[in-house]
């Protein structure tokens, strides 16, 4: 008696795999990015105390990522708080740009044009 075995497999799997991974690294930078600009405009906006420690770390981090924004508009300010539109601004860019780069990514990595295909053996059971 002869039976066929059948194993579907996509030989593109692994790159496949790849361009995920490297997705998912690409979002969690600038993952990282937007919850630090996140922060800094939530400190901003809520008057903190520049000269505290947790402050001075986060805008000494996100200085250089905001900088390329800054001055773009005026940034309205009320009794020591300060709504800062260079923020909103880059949070926009970043959050954008990593959706770009994520899809490049894929693109360019993780996406092919095969389907899965079957291989067939076949199997002669008689002893």
């Amino acid at each position: 008696m002869d039976r066929v075995e059948s194993a579907a497999y996509d030989p593109y799997e692994a790159q496949r795999m790849i361009g995920y991974r490297v997705t998912q690294l690409v979002y969690w930078i600038f993952g990282l990015i937007e919850g630090l600009i996140a922060i800094r405009f939530v400190l901003k906006a809520l008057g903190a105390n520049p000269s505290a420690g947790f402050a001075q770390f986060i805008y000494s981090i996100s200085d250089g990522l905001v900088s390329p924004f800054v001055n773009l508009f005026a940034n309205p300010t009320y009794q020591g708080t300060t709504f800062e539109l260079s923020s909103l601004i880059g949070f926009i860019v970043y959050a954008l740009l990593a959706w770009l780069i994520g899809r490049l990514v894929w693109i360019v990595i993780g996406e092919t044009h095969s389907a899965i295909t079957t291989r067939s053996t076949h199997v002669n059971s008689r002893l």
